[in-house]
């Protein structure tokens, strides 16, 4: 199956093919971006981003850390359990990195710098679906 790893420095190249020989297809600039393994090959990893681009990273630039990205358009609600009706303890925005701590039924825990509790699981990217930790 697939899993979840994230970038380990500030600058990353994906390439079309697993070889330093293969045309860099995008070069990331944010240390910590989730992306999903979907194949290996040697040293390369054939990995998918969140907005769906594919290609293969060296990994020695791939972080087994867990991290997780807030998407959509609002701000997510930060919650100090993991249940929906607890108190809302943060808001974080749409794009905002934070490190995964663990995921139950329908919420994950995330650390962000000024912040940790749970967000919604819809929400983030960075996370397989039914995966609890």
């Amino acid at each position: 199956g697939t899993y979840f790893v994230s970038l380990k420095g500030a600058e990353v190249y994906m390439r079309e093919g697993p070889s330093e020989q293969n045309r860099i297809k995008w070069i990331y600039h944010r240390k910590g971006l989730p992306m999903e393994v979907l194949a290996s090959y040697d040293v390369w990893r054939r990995v998918r981003d969140m907005d769906g681009e594919i290609g293969w990273i060296h990994v020695a630039l791939l972080s087994r850390e867990r991290m997780a990205m807030v998407t959509g358009k609002a701000n997510a609600e930060v919650r100090g359990r993991e249940d929906g009706a607890s108190d809302i303890v943060a808001e974080a925005q749409p794009g905002a990195l934070g490190e995964l701590v663990g995921c139950g039924k329908s919420a994950c825990e995330v650390k962000f710098d000024a912040a940790d509790g749970w967000i919604e699981r819809s929400r983030l990217w960075g996370v397989r679906d039914g995966e609890r930790f």
